[in-house]
């Protein structure tokens, strides 16, 4: 006959937490500091806007040339090329203000700018 099995361990149970306990421990509940929860990363948020703005104009944007968190989720200004030309420097350029919601989707968009590819900014 063969010998009993030796008991195996019990392990402890961990005891229940309340709920407020629960959510400060586990970190996919909490947005990381210095974000607000429910709101994209800003290379999301990014993505985003370039992604909904081609959508919505049938053009790819060339560059995302700011990016910043509001109140109400973030704005951007997305660089679209509008008319192609030879040379590329003559190619005609529009700057897009893009206003993405805390989720990320698109709310709304504005030209705020056309100008050649080969134009250089100049200091005010």
């Amino acid at each position: 006959m063969a010998a009993p099995e030796p008991a195996r361990p019990r392990r402890a149970r961990p005891r229940p937490a309340d709920d407020a306990e629960e959510r400060d421990r586990t970190p996919s509940r909490r947005a990381p500091a210095g974000r607000r929860a429910g709101v994209p990363d800003a290379a999301s948020a990014m993505r985003s806007a370039a992604g909904q703005l081609a959508q919505l104009l049938g053009r790819a944007p060339d560059s995302v040339s700011s990016l910043k968190p509001t109140e109400d989720g973030w704005e951007a200004q997305v660089e679209v090329l509008e008319l192609e030309r030879i040379p590329d420097t003559t190619s005609v350029m529009a700057s897009y203000k893009v206003a993405l919601d805390p989720d990320g989707q698109l709310i709304s968009y504005e030209r705020t700018r056309r100008y050649s590819r080969g134009m250089i900014d100049r200091p005010t």
